[in-house]
Order: C-alpha cells, then sequence, then structure tokens
C-alpha cells in the first residue's frame, strides 16, 4: 500500500513539474486570477460612486422649464437645482452620453394648472442608460409630491378636507441588511471566484491527458508497474491542487482590492475578510476536485489537445451558466439549487457575503453530489486508461 501511495505521490509531484514549467500559460492564468478580480471591484465601485454622486449633485435635467414656474418652485423647494436639457437630448440618452432623464413640459402648463386641467408632462429616459434611469425615479417622486401638493390646495379652496381622499398611508420599510444590499452589487463575485477554479483546472486537466497522449508520453507512463487508479489520484489531485491555488490567488486578490473602492457606502457594507475567503475557498474544494476528475474525463476522450478544448468547451460553459439561473428566477432560491454542482457552490458563497446562516444539510447536499460524480469520472478514467495501454 505504501509502495502505492508512494508511486501516487510521484505522479502527482510530475504533474505539477509539468504544469509549472510551462510558465507562459501558467503566468497568463495567475495573473488573471490576481488581476482580474480588483478590477472588477474598482469599475462597479466606479458605478455605484458615479450613481450616489449623481443622487448627492440633487441637480435634474428639463426642456421648457419657463412655462412651468409653479413646478420650478416646488422643484427648488424639495432641494433640487434646475438645468436646461440641450434641444438633441433625445440622442444622447440613446446613446448614453447625457446622464439626465430629461422632463418636456408644454407652453400652456401653467394655463392647464389654472383650469383646472392635467397638463401633459413628457419624462425621456433610456432603458439602456442606467444613470439617466435613476434620475428619471427621482423625477417620478417629484410629479407625485407636485401632484399631491396641488390636489390639497384646490380640496382646500373648495372647502374640502384634503384627509377626505387620504383613505391609508403607507411607510416603505427595507428589510434587509447593509451586507444583503450590498450583495446587490457583489453577487458577482462568486462567480468570478468560480470559474477562477474552472480555468485553473481547465490547462492542466487538459494537458495531463490528452496533451500527454498527442506527445505520446502517456503510453509510456502506463507502462510502469504503479497501478492505474494510482496513475489517476496522481494526476487528478495535481490538477485539483492546481484549481485551488488559482482560487486561494483570486480570492486572497479581493483582500487588497477593497482599498481601491470609490464608493464610501459599497466600502463600509462589503467586507471580505480571511474570513469570508476561507468559507468560499472550503465551499470550491469540493467542485474542484469534481472539475480536475470532469475535464480529464472528457480530455482522456481526445486523440488532440484542439478535440479536447472543444469537448470541455461544454463543461465550461455549464459552470458559466449554472451560477446565474438565480439571475433569471424572481422568485426566492429553490431547494433544488444545491443539488446542482457550481449552482450549488455560488448559492453558498453569495450567503457567506450576505452573513446568512448554513444549516448542516445545505453544506452536505453539494459535498455529496460533488463526490459522487467525482468518483464516478474517476472510475471512467481508470477504465479509459486500461483501454488506452
Amino acid at each position: 500500500m505504501m509502495r502505492v501511495l508512494h508511486q501516487m505521490l510521484q505522479v502527482l509531484r510530475k504533474e505539477l513539474l509539468d504544469a509549472l514549467r510551462d510558465r507562459r500559460s501558467l503566468g497568463v492564468m495567475l495573473l488573471s486570477a490576481v488581476v482580474i478580480g480588483p478590477l472588477m471591484l474598482l469599475a462597479l465601485s466606479a458605478l455605484v460612486a458615479d450613481l450616489e454622486s449623481q443622487a448627492e449633485a440633487r441637480t435634474l435635467s428639463a426642456l421648457h422649464i419657463q412655462h412651468a414656474p409653479t413646478l420650478a418652485n416646488y422643484v427648488a423647494r424639495q432641494g433640487y437645482r434646475l438645468e436646461a436639457a440641450p434641444e438633441d437630448h433625445a440622442d444622447a440618452l440613446a446613446r448614453r452620453e447625457l446622464g439626465q432623464a430629461v422632463l418636456v413640459l408644454p407652453a400652456d402648463f401653467e394655463a392647464a394648472l389654472a383650469a383646472g386641467r392635467a397638463p401633459q408632462l413628457l419624462l425621456r429616459s433610456a432603458s439602456g442608460n442606467t444613470r439617466a434611469q435613476a434620475s428619471a425615479g427621482q423625477w417620478r417622486q417629484l410629479l407625485q409630491g407636485f401632484q399631491q401638493e396641488q390636489a390639497t390646495l384646490r380640496l382646500a379652496w373648495r372647502g374640502v378636507p384634503p384627509a377626505l381622499l387620504q383613505v391609508i398611508e403607507t411607510d416603505d420599510q427595507d428589510m434587509a441588511d447593509a451586507r444583503q444590499r450590498a450583495a446587490q452589487f457583489t453577487r458577482i463575485l462568486p462567480i468570478f471566484i468560480l470559474m477562477a477554479v474552472v480555468y485553473g483546472a481547465l490547462n492542466a486537466a487538459l494537458d495531463s491527458t490528452a496533451g500527454e497522449r498527442e506527445r505520446g508520453s502517456l503510453e509510456p507512463l502506463l507502462m510502469t508497474p504503479a497501478p492505474r487508479w494510482a496513475l489517476v489520484l496522481g494526476k487528478w489531485g495535481a490538477v485539483a491542487l492546481l484549481a485551488m491555488g488559482v482560487a486561494v490567488l483570486a480570492c486572497l486578490s479581493f483582500l487588497p482590492g477593497q482599498w481601491l473602492l470609490r464608493s464610501e457606502t459599497l466600502a463600509a457594507s462589503f467586507q471580505f475578510g480571511l474570513r469570508e475567503a476561507g468559507l468560499f475557498l472550503a465551499l470550491l474544494l469540493p467542485l474542484a476536485a469534481l472539475m480536475a476528475a470532469a475535464l480529464m474525463a472528457v480530455a482522456l476522450r481526445s486523440r488532440s489537445v484542439k478535440e479536447a478544448q472543444a469537448s470541455a468547451t461544454v463543461l465550461v460553459l455549464g459552470c458559466s451558466f449554472a451560477p446565474m439561473v438565480p439571475m433569471f428566477s424572481l422568485g426566492a432560491e429553490a431547494p433544488w439549487h444545491l443539488w446542482v454542482p457550481a449552482l450549488a457552490q455560488s448559492t453558498l458563497m453569495l450567503r457567506v457575503l450576505t452573513g446568512e446562516a448554513m444549516a448542516l444539510p445545505d453544506l452536505l447536499q453539494p459535498l455529496a453530489v460533488a463526490a459522487l460524480l467525482t468518483v464516478v469520472c474517476l472510475h471512467d478514467l481508470v477504465r479509459q486508461l486500461g483501454r488506452v495501454s
């Protein structure tokens, strides 16, 4: 038994050295894992800071505001400053060159208001313009307040108590805490780290199977007295270690990456420390083992690296799509999410970010699925190596 274990460790050491010798591929992979995370945080922070600065500026855009001094007075009393919109604002909004929704006022605004008629206003925005959408929400709130104020004045002028028309009073209460609100912006972070595991395993899995077969070095390895399962475990262990190594770098890159956050609100609510990084890595360990075995099983069926890359694309696309399933669902987290590899790890990592508690069955379900599929893939690898020899 010790002899077989020694042979397995020798294979693992050989595979690790082979992977480390390809410094170009290794450097690109590690650089992308370390750099992309902070860059993503920086871009996200810039977007949130831009929206915050826009909200703090309390500036709104209108066209022909000179036709509506009553509305302009109300807007000024709410602490907002109005600026004239350009005539070509429609095209600017569509091209996202203008970050303010534009309220277009008719020439007969004041006359219609005095006659008791409803002036026809036009609020122009663009659904693909995030900044304009934010200011459109501010305009809608102001117009609702203006409408309520005018209705109250008209009722008071006619001697009718305005309270007769106010049947209910509603107060908004947001039950999400700061970490849950921050997760709305940072839910892409688990997907990024998960994909780092997949791509960390991809190159090593292809090179240790289809690559060796293409180079003709697989057959001499099979002629050694080492059992097939020892060879498989050695190669699989090396691929899984490399995948977890990339995941460690990707997680650690977010620790200094938080210093780049421009948004004070996001920086205060987004807390990613050593505890969160450790939990992420613990949750990703079963997935790294599964992806290493699955990619190797797929690649070994191919006769060249190029063919293996095409076959592995299906697995990579599946892993990249699975974490996005909750984004297309308006409902709560479904129980079956924890039974799907990649989706389960993404779901649990999101719970770590939001500070939600994780019950033991929630951890055991994805662990059991990953362990079962890993064993199936490893058994398939042993069987395939037997055919090759």
